[in-house]
């Protein structure tokens, strides 16, 4: 079991975006040694098809296997929204995904039953979070709202121009017209637009950061199995790409509170 205690949690997603649940693994598991892969041949996930997703969630987590791992986080709200149950049923080893902790949150944190979310075409259509909030509160109100500009204003550096808070404003006029009282940050890229949104609702909306949940869930699952990393030691990180690696290297130096050294690109489609 000891062995197993220091097995590597996987996280994977569509790119950089998971980085920021890879973060929170970081900062609340400091002992968990972590193995990251980013499919940036693929993304963006948000606009493929059910079938495309599942498969590619299976190609990653094949891989991920070979590194021995003792629990995979799906830090991608649009795999977690469509492959995630299948996956699940076809693994040994705890999966969880990104909404069910991000719906939990808002769930508990909402006063007036209202809660926003943002997120990728695919993750809106699907519902998932509708259906997940729905099921915890039976009376809540639920909005939704696809902000496809978000993930690429992010991938290419323009978090904290004045094109995003425009962008911001594009997509999530409405959304502030509304009485939510609560939004969920419906996709791993967005938290890197935080505090640019919660300036853009003021104090009257609670913004939900689904990565910080996901950390917490995943330290519960661990703890429950026995299988948390206690080691006084911080864990070590490796970091794989399907595509562009000295980009990712680049992105995910400037977001993670380390110095990524090296990120090694593979053939996932061998998988």
């Amino acid at each position: 079991m000891e062995e197993k205690k220091h097995a590597p949690v996987g996280v994977f997603d569509s790119g950089v975006g998971g980085l920021t649940v890879a973060r929170e693994i970081m900062r609340q598991l400091p002992g968990e040694n972590v193995v990251y892969f980013g499919d940036t041949a693929r993304v963006p996930y948000g606009s493929k098809s059910k079938n495309n997703i599942i498969r590619y969630s299976r190609q990653i987590i094949r891989f991920l296997r070979t590194k021995d791992v003792k629990a995979i986080v799906i830090a991608c709200n649009t795999a977690s929204a469509l492959a995630l149950e299948t996956v699940q049923q076809e693994t040994d080893i705890p999966v969880i995904g990104v909404i069910e902790p991000g719906a939990r949150a808002a769930v508990r944190e909402t006063r007036n039953g209202c809660i926003g979310v943002a997120g990728t075409e695919a993750t809106i259509r699907s519902e998932t979070y509708t259906k997940v909030i729905k099921r915890l509160r039976p009376d809540a109100q639920v909005i939704g709202k696809a902000c496809p500009l978000f993930v690429p204003l992010v991938e290419e550096g323009f978090a904290k121009h004045h094109i995003t808070e425009e962008v911001i404003d594009i997509y999530l006029s409405q959304m502030k017209e509304t009485d939510i009282d609560t939004m969920i940050l419906g996709c791993t890229h967005y938290p890197l637009l935080r505090s640019r949104i919660i300036r853009y609702f003021g104090e009257k909306v609670h913004i939900v950061n689904p990565a910080y949940e996901t950390a917490m869930d995943l330290k519960a699952v661990l703890e429950e199995k026995g299988l948390l990393n206690d080691s006084e030691k911080t864990g070590e990180y490796s970091f794989y790409v399907s595509d562009a690696a000295e980009k990712f290297t680049e992105f995910a130096g400037s977001i993670l509170p380390y110095d990524v050294a090296a990120t090694r690109q593979i053939n996932i489609e061998e998988y």
